[in-house]
């Protein structure tokens, strides 16, 4: 475990399943759930969750992974701080629209299974690794949204890459445009998650199935993993183009728009102009 003793938003347990076999768990936001607050993504957080795939990776001693939040959600993506740091400097911009494309990349090129279980909101980089995973898991009472049309930047990060092939394009369209909620339940039925389970058996049943991924055979589970994910490499220029597309719009007008009626707790009122 000292592969990730420099992991500081993050909290990793590793769980034998037998003398030579196990899975890792991870979990955002533990030391917010300790205050009463969602999981948010600061410039640690951020950084943190796209690089541990590459660790995770060269682990020997696990066959496996669990994603999941702490406390009353899953992730409530970017904080604030982090936010309008992208929107006023170059620099952070330009590190962050690096992470968040290793975020996809590293989370697609992890030749372990990885399994999600999302419960209450799940937004953002956390969101990005939870659709995702493998074998995405979310309670039926999860609030699934990718939020950036409504902070006014382009739906980036992994919408473009998965969404349309989970749920097809029509609904893929309505979903992040209009930045609509979407519950687990729904998730499910749309094809967004491969289970939705209430929310007090969440844990257990991706204990359950990370168990079954480690007892299997390591060689066909990884390269099923590898092939299939080959649908979503093909995809790497549409996902390349988006968040190019999303990054711009943190250089624009509409994000401080965005930033503000979240803080204020309000409607945006967007500009109806626009540069196209």
């Amino acid at each position: 475990m000292k592969r990730y003793e420099h992991y500081k938003t993050l909290t990793i347990t590793r769980h034998a399943v037998d003398d030579r076999r196990g899975f890792l768990e991870v979990v955002m936001g533990g030391a917010q759930a300790k205050e009463g607050r969602l999981a948010t993504a600061d410039h640690s957080g951020h950084r943190e969750l796209s690089t541990i795939w590459r660790d995770i990776g060269d682990d020997p001693d696990i066959q496996a992974v669990v994603l999941r939040g702490e406390g009353k959600g899953f992730s409530a993506g970017g904080d604030f701080g982090l936010v309008e740091d992208m929107a006023n400097n170059f620099e952070v911009r330009a590190r962050v629209w690096k992470e968040a494309r290793d975020l996809v990349y590293n989370v697609i090129n992890c030749d372990k299974p990885i399994v999600s279980a999302m419960h209450g909101p799940a937004v953002g980089a956390g969101l990005v690794a939870g659709l995702l995973a493998d074998i995405p898991i979310a309670a039926k009472t999860a609030k699934i949204v990718d939020g950036h049309t409504r902070l006014g930047v382009a739906a980036g990060d992994h919408a473009a890459i998965i969404w349309p092939l989970l749920c097809g394009m029509a609904k893929a369209k309505y979903y992040l445009m209009l930045c609509e909620p979407m519950s687990g339940e729904e998730a499910e039925r749309l094809g967004l998650v491969a289970l939705a389970v209430d929310e007090a058996d969440l844990r257990d049943k991706a204990f359950e199935i990370a168990t079954r991924l480690t007892q299997g055979s390591q060689s066909a589970i990884r390269w099923t993993k590898y092939a299939l994910n080959n649908w979503l490499r093909m995809m790497g220029p549409t996902f390349d183009s988006s968040l190019a597309l999303e990054f711009m719009g943190f250089s624009g007008p509409d994000v401080h728009e965005g930033i503000s009626s979240h803080r204020e707790r309000r409607k945006p009122v967007f500009d109806p102009s626009c540069p196209l």
